[in-house]
């Protein structure tokens, strides 16, 4: 039997469908049916359900409001959240699938890749606090995939893309910011990936995963709207001030994923396929 936390969100759906094409039985969960911010409600929920994997997609991701209104609850869905669920998988000795961010790293690189073993040093709260979930992951538990992601964006929910497209609804113009450098990551494709660890039984650890090919979210915006006769302009970011710091250059390494044999498409054809 598979858990699934955080079942709803944008990831949590998108790997719901891809289950449910395999013929995968699960129990997905959300925010009503599974407080993870409870202990005893999460260790009773996972001691009575008995799964064998949990894949564990709750999180806190509004990274602006982590940094004030949001702090809390940041702190106690990603840390606490996961603690608690950590402690429920090792009672019933399930494999844990964590999902983390490229915002454990502070983004100072320039063109070398951050690889799975780099100095983490977390630049927000929504950073920090995910970190400190992977560690939490790691001092406790012996079967589990942290997988680190970035600039996710699918069909299901809030991501770039959707708001690219709907600013161009009622624009000629826009503007994007061209510093900030990473890997976007499309939903099915690291959908794909958490479950093909598991079928390939793949080594325990930590991996990157995101689609090939490296942008700025300037050039991101650009191929969203290619085919629309909206004119994307290029600024730097601090025409957008935000209230949490964003790393400037988080492309991650790749390599320890593709050693599996996964095949990772582009970018550019992960979001052709996507809009398709």
């Amino acid at each position: 039997m598979i858990l699934l936390t955080g079942g709803n969100g944008q990831l949590g759906t998108e790997l719901r469908h891809l289950l449910d094409e395999q013929g995968l039985e699960y129990v997905s969960t959300d925010s009503t049916n599974l407080d993870i911010t409870n202990a005893e409600q999460t260790m009773s929920f996972i001691t009575d359900l008995k799964p064998e994997l949990i894949y564990h997609c709750a999180a806190y991701t509004a990274v602006d409001k982590a940094e004030d209104e949001g702090k809390e609850l940041d702190e106690k869905v990603n840390v606490d959240g996961t603690r608690n669920v950590v402690n429920a998988a090792k009672a019933v000795d399930a494999v844990l699938v964590y999902i983390s961010t490229d915002y454990v790293f502070d983004g100072t690189k320039k063109e070398d890749t951050y690889k799975v073993d780099d100095q983490t040093n977390p630049q927000n709260e929504y950073g920090r606090t995910k970190l400190l979930g992977e560690q939490i992951v790691q001092e406790s538990m012996e079967k589990y995939y942290i997988i680190r992601t970035s600039w996710v964006f699918g069909q299901y929910g809030h991501n770039f893309v959707f708001t690219m497209q709907k600013l161009a609804e009622t624009r000629d113009q826009l503007t994007v910011v061209n510093d900030q450098f990473g890997r976007p990551t499309w939903t099915r494709t690291l959908a794909e990936f958490m479950v093909f660890v598991i079928k390939e039984k793949a080594p325990y650890g930590v991996y990157h995963l995101s689609n090939d090919n490296s942008c700025s979210w300037y050039d991101f915006a650009k191929e969203i709207l290619k085919n629309t006769d909206v004119q994307v302009l290029p600024v730097d970011s601090s025409k957008f001030p935000q209230k949490a710091i964003r790393p400037k250059y988080s492309v991650m390494d790749l390599s320890k994923a593709k050693a599996l044999g996964f095949e990772i498409p582009t970018w550019q054809v992960a979001l052709e396929m996507m809009l398709k």
